[in-house]
Order: C-alpha cells, then sequence, then structure tokens
C-alpha cells in the first residue's frame, strides 16, 4: 500500500472520478487498517469509500484554483503513461 495519498487539486486536466475514487479507497484502507476486503469489511469499507469520494468530489469542485499544479501526478496517470510509452509488441 502506498504511503502517501497524491494531491488532486490542480491537476491538468482536472482528476478524474476514477481517480478521486482510487484516493479514496487508499485512504479508507489506510485508516482503518483494512488492506483486503472480506464479507465482514466490505460494506463497510465500500460506504465509507463512497462518502470520502463524494466528500471529495464536492471539497475540488468548491477550493478556489491551485497557482501550482502539483509536483506528483496521481498513480493512475502514471501507469496510463507508462503503458503509453511501452513499446508495442510485434504481432508477428
Amino acid at each position: 500500500m502506498c504511503r502517501n495519498i497524491t494531491i488532486l487539486r490542480g491537476l491538468e486536466p482536472p482528476a478524474t472520478d476514477q481517480e478521486i475514487y482510487a484516493a479514496a479507497q487508499q485512504f479508507v484502507r489506510k485508516v482503518s487498517g483494512v488492506s483486503g476486503l472480506t464479507t465482514a469489511t466490505k460494506a463497510a469499507v465500500d460506504k465509507a469509500v463512497e462518502a470520502i469520494a463524494a466528500a471529495t468530489t464536492e471539497l475540488l469542485a468548491e477550493l478556489p484554483d491551485r497557482r501550482v499544479p502539483p509536483q506528483s501526478e496521481p498513480p493512475l496517470r502514471r501507469i496510463a503513461a507508462r503503458e503509453a510509452a511501452a513499446p508495442a509488441e510485434d504481432a508477428s
């Protein structure tokens, strides 16, 4: 599990619903200590993730624009950039 949650405010293009949800998941798993879902934890974790994702979406919409973009990109953007930069495999 990652130690740091990535800053989503000020991204260009703005943070997607998927990035916000991933950050909410990471936050809930970190503060709860639940890294793997079980039948006993799934409902509570899912409910918390949804609530935090909704609160984060509202927060990002209400905050003023940042003057300086964040120094790092969210993990989902880093993965997409790596995949785009990887050479395509030969179809032979």
